[in-house]
């Protein structure tokens, strides 16, 4: 069983409450894909792993206020290589082979089979470490 809890979740989003339900599709998504995942909430993330983290869902401002959707939620994968999509904020490589990349989502309908493509890619990536 994951250690996160609803209540830990949902009040991780008291800040921004029109988060929760983005988070809760992209949560949903990637259980139904990788039932195996745990999660836990820490204090500026949810934290998706594998035992490896593989994905975080986060209130990071991953582009210029102005230029955010509300509410947003931001998804943080870890990639074998760099993303070439309008849809990555921002990338960036901490050392060879090993690309952060943070997705600003506005709407739960934007968790959808491109997104979770990355996802499978990203999981993937962190159980072959």
């Amino acid at each position: 069983m994951m250690p996160e809890t609803e209540l830990d979740a949902a009040l991780f989003f008291n800040d921004l409450p029109g988060a929760y339900p983005i988070y809760l599709a992209f949560r949903d998504a990637v259980l139904a894909a990788h039932p195996d995942t745990q999660i836990r909430v820490q204090k500026t993330q949810i934290t998706f792993y594998n035992p490896r983290v593989f994905a975080c869902a986060s209130l990071l401002r991953a582009r210029r206020k102005a230029e955010l959707p509300k509410p947003w939620l931001t998804v943080t994968l870890g990639l074998p290589c760099r993303l070439d999509s309008p849809r990555a904020a921002i990338c960036t490589e901490p050392y060879p082979g090993r690309w952060t990349t943070h997705i600003v989502l506005g709407a739960p309908e934007e968790v959808d089979e491109e997104l979770l493509h990355w996802v499978d890619e990203a999981y993937a990536f962190a159980a072959g470490k």
